[in-house]
């Protein structure tokens, strides 16, 4: 009897001492529990000491030991504080508190996890530095840490989690610069810094970023020329380099050596010289952005070949030579059938507007044009883009009538034609355009009188058709319209008794 029992003693104390009682765990989790506030700690309500843990809402457990492996608690709505008991989890392979609005600081004691592989904590309220002592997780494949408040630098220490293959620190307060360390992460397939407040110039170093699939640097404070090292991560596919102070030309050959592309962002920043004719030989690239920067030359015809694109962002540049044949991408763009944004506002584009424009994507629902030297009429074809959402040709040189067909853009919410030379009666089909919010027609030299269809847009929220050469009296069925909250009919030769209730701006 007394070999049986101390057997059983040595079983127990072999059974604890391997990790296969639960107690540190349920502990543990009863601890998490605690600083939850209490008006969220029912969505927990299976986390007590009637109930198994293995069964516990969230809760993973290993098949031999019964120890919690992953805990999944995303999108639960929770709020408090994260227990420093955390650390006690010693089995957890996976940690999942994303989409909460969970706050205070990152414990410690999560570095204890050195079993970890896996660790979300985006979309909280998180404050307070990276703790340096989360570097000891040494077999970390994901670190996400994405849209919280984060502040302090991007640590150094960063350089001992060689295993890392997804890294995301963007939308937090970080300042300062990238360590030059961040070169020991090889297996990086995904980095992610957008939103923050890192300067200075991205060290060379990071060029071992080889398997790099994703980098996203946009939104910082970031300077100096297009990284060189960047052209040799041939499986990128996405860049965002949006919102820097990046500079210099790019290089003709920037197709070529980034044939994975799918999207790339690179507005707001100061980049010169033309855009890469190869961008052209990126044949998945899906979006386009290098839009308010200092880009010279034409829009490359070449565009064209990109059947994928959807979003092509050029605007704010210096493109164009105020001449015929600035226009001539829009029919190359004709090929590209996907495409739902094309902005090329605010260049130097000139020539008349040519009819190709009627033949772009029956999916494009956003067009600008504007503030550019275009002449020329607006085709008739217009009619043809019938998902058109917003349409904005304001600030050129058009000429002649509004084509009635603008009335088969059932779609649209915004039209602008404001500043061009546009003459003729405005369409009584305008009446179709019934989700119509903002119509700016104002500085052309349209005649005759305000259509009374134009009471049929019963959503309309700013009607500005000032200055013009419009007469006869103001329809009562537009004095009706309840949505308006801005109305110019000024300099023009209107009459009628409602005109006292006209709001100019």
């Amino acid at each position: 009897m007394r070999l049986f029992l101390l057997f059983s003693f040595s079983a127990l104390m072999l059974h604890e001492a391997y990790g296969f009682t639960d107690e540190p765990d349920r502990k543990a989790l009863l601890d998490l529990k605690s600083q939850v506030s209490e008006d969220k700690q029912d969505v927990l309500s299976s986390w007590n000491n009637s109930s198994p843990l293995c069964n516990w809402k969230g809760v993973t457990c290993g098949l031999k030991h019964k120890r919690v492996t992953r805990l999944d608690l995303g999108g639960c709505q929770l709020r408090g504080m994260i227990s420093p008991s955390i650390g006690n989890l010693s089995f957890l392979i996976s940690l999942n508190l994303s989409d909460n609005s969970i706050g205070g600081t990152i414990p410690y004691e999560v570095g204890n996890l050195f079993r970890l592989k896996y660790l979300n904590m985006s979309f909280n309220i998180l404050g307070g530095e990276i703790p340096v002592n989360l570097f000891n997780c040494s077999r970390l494949l994901d670190l996400d840490l994405w849209h919280n408040h984060l502040g302090g630098g991007v640590p150094s220490e960063l350089e001992s989690l060689e295993k890392l293959e997804i890294l995301d620190l963007s939308a937090n307060n970080l300042r300062g610069k990238l360590p030059a360390s961040l070169g020991n992460l090889t297996s990086l397939m995904r980095a992610e810094f957008s939103e923050n407040n890192l300067e200075g110039k991205v060290p060379d170093d990071l060029a071992r970023w080889t398997q790099l699939v994703y980098l996203g640097l946009g939104t910082n404070k970031f300077s100096g020329g297009f990284p060189p090292y960047i052209y040799n991560f041939s499986s990128l596919e996405y860049l965002d380099m949006f919102g820097n102070g990046f500079s210099g030309s790019l290089k003709p050959d920037f197709g070529n050596l980034l044939p994975k592309l799918r999207n790339l962002n690179m507005g707001i920043n100061s980049f010169t010289g033309p855009i890469p004719t190869t961008l052209s030989n990126i044949s998945n690239l899906q979006v386009l952005g290098i839009y308010q920067n200092k880009m010279t030359g034409s829009i490359p015809l070449s565009f064209g070949k990109l059947k994928n694109l959807q979003k092509l962002r050029l605007h704010n540049n210096s493109l164009g030579s105020y001449s015929s044949g600035d226009l001539d991408f829009l029919k190359a763009l004709s090929n590209c059938t996907q495409l739902h944004i094309l902005l090329v506002n605010r260049n130097r584009l000139g020539g008349d507007l040519p009819t190709s424009i009627t033949n772009l994507s029956t999916n494009l629902w956003k067009l600008d044009l504007g503030t550019n030297s275009i002449s020329g009429t607006i085709p008739y074809g217009i009619g043809n883009l019938v998902s058109l959402q917003k349409l904005v040709l304001r600030e050129n040189l058009l000429t002649g009538p509004l084509p009635s067909s603008i009335g088969k853009l059932s779609r649209l919410v915004l039209l602008n034609l404001t500043s061009n030379r546009i003459s003729g009666e405005i369409p009584s089909s305008i009446g179709n355009i019934t989700w119509l919010e903002k119509l700016y027609l104002s500085n052309n030299s349209f005649e005759g009188t305000i259509p009374h269809s134009l009471g049929q847009c019963k959503y309309i929220l700013y009607l500005y058709i000032g200055s013009n050469k419009l007469n006869g009296t103001i329809p009562q069925e537009i004095m009706q319209i309840q949505s308006l909250v801005g109305l110019d009919l000024s300099n023009n030769s209107l009459t009628g008794t409602s005109m006292h209730t006209v709001c100019c701006a």
